[in-house]
C-alpha cells in the first residue's frame, strides 16, 4: 500500500520507505542515517558488476567518486582534530582510515554485505564477505549519498560511521616517537636517532627539518615549526614507511 506521495508503508521496523527500495535496503538506509530522495542511487551503489547489465548499471563509477569524497571528509576531520600534527603525521592516519580493509570493516558493521546485489557465481563464492567487494560498495554508497543529498549529507554519514576510528587514529599517532621506539625495541634494535638537518625561516617563525635514522639504515625526514614537532613528524613518516605506505 502506498501513500499519495509515493511512500510505501511497511519498511524496516514498520517505518515508511520510498518507492524503489526493498525492505532490506530501506533498513540499510536507516542504518547509515540517510533518506534517499532518489532510491535508484542506492540500488546502483549496492549492485556489483557481476550482476550488472545495460538496464542494471554497476557501482563502479560511484565507487570512483565515493573514494574521493571519503578521502576529503576524513582528511578534513583529521586536520581539525589535531591542530599541531604535521603532514607527515596526518598522512599515515588518513591512509589507515581510508584503506580497503578499513572500509570493509565499516561495511560489515552496518550490514552492507547483506544487501549487496551479486551475480550467482560471486554470491556462491562468498562475495558478501570479501574485503574488495565490501570496501568498494561502501565507497559507492558514500557517492550515492553525496549525489542524492550533497556534500554535507555525505560528510554527516562518513563522520557518523568513522567517528570512533578517527578518534582512535589521533590517539594512536599522537606520540609517534614512542611508537617508533617501541617498534625498534621489539626487534632488538637501539633507539632511533634524531638529527636536525636544516633550519629555515625567520627567527620568529622558524622551520625545523629533522631526520630520524634506524640502526638498520632506514631514514625519514619531516619539517615542522618546532624541533619537537619535527621529530614527531619524522617518526610518523618512518612508521608510515615501515608499514608499507607509499603516499
Amino acid at each position: 500500500m502506498r501513500t499519495r506521495g509515493g511512500i510505501a508503508a511497511g519498511g524496516a521496523g514498520g517505518a515508511p520507505r520510498r518507492r524503489g527500495l526493498s525492505a532490506e535496503l530501506a533498513g540499510f538506509a536507516a542504518r547509515i542515517g540517510h533518506d534517499f530522495r532518489d532510491p535508484a542511487l542506492l540500488v546502483r551503489a549496492v549492485t556489483h558488476a557481476s550482476l550488472s547489465g545495460p538496464a542494471r548499471p554497476s557501482n563502479e563509477r560511484l565507487e570512483f567518486l565515493g573514494d574521493r569524497v571519503l578521502g576529503l571528509v576524513v582528511a578534513e576531520a583529521l586536520y581539525r582534530a589535531d591542530g599541531e600534527a604535521a603532514e607527515g603525521m596526518l598522512a599515515p592516519r588518513l591512509n589507515a582510515l581510508v584503506r580497503l580493509e578499513t572500509c570493509a570493516e565499516v561495511a560489515r558493521g552496518i550490514g552492507l554485505g547483506d544487501v549487496l546485489r551479486l551475480g550467482r557465481s560471486e554470491a556462491l563464492t562468498g562475495g558478501r564477505r570479501k574485503d574488495a567487494l565490501l570496501g568498494d560498495a561502501l565507497e559507492a554508497v558514500i557517492a550515492a549519498v553525496y549525489l542524492d543529498g550533497g556534500f554535507e549529507a555525505a560528510r554527516a554519514v562518513i563522520l557518523r560511521l568513522w567517528a570512533d576510528r578517527i578518534a582512535q587514529a589521533g590517539e594512536a599517532r599522537r606520540d609517534a616517537k614512542s611508537s617508533l621506539q617501541e617498534w625498534a625495541q621489539a626487534r632488538g634494535l637501539p633507539p632511533p636517532a634524531y638529527a636536525e638537518v636544516a633550519r629555515t625561516g625567520p627567527d620568529h617563525a622558524p622551520q625545523f627539518t629533522v631526520r630520524v635514522t634506524l640502526a638498520t639504515g632506514e631514514a625519514a625526514e619531516a619539517a615542522a615549526g618546532s624541533k619537537r614537532a619535527a621529530e614527531q613528524a619524522a617518526a610518523a613518516a618512518m612508521l608510515h614507511v615501515l608499514e608499507g605506505g607509499n603516499g
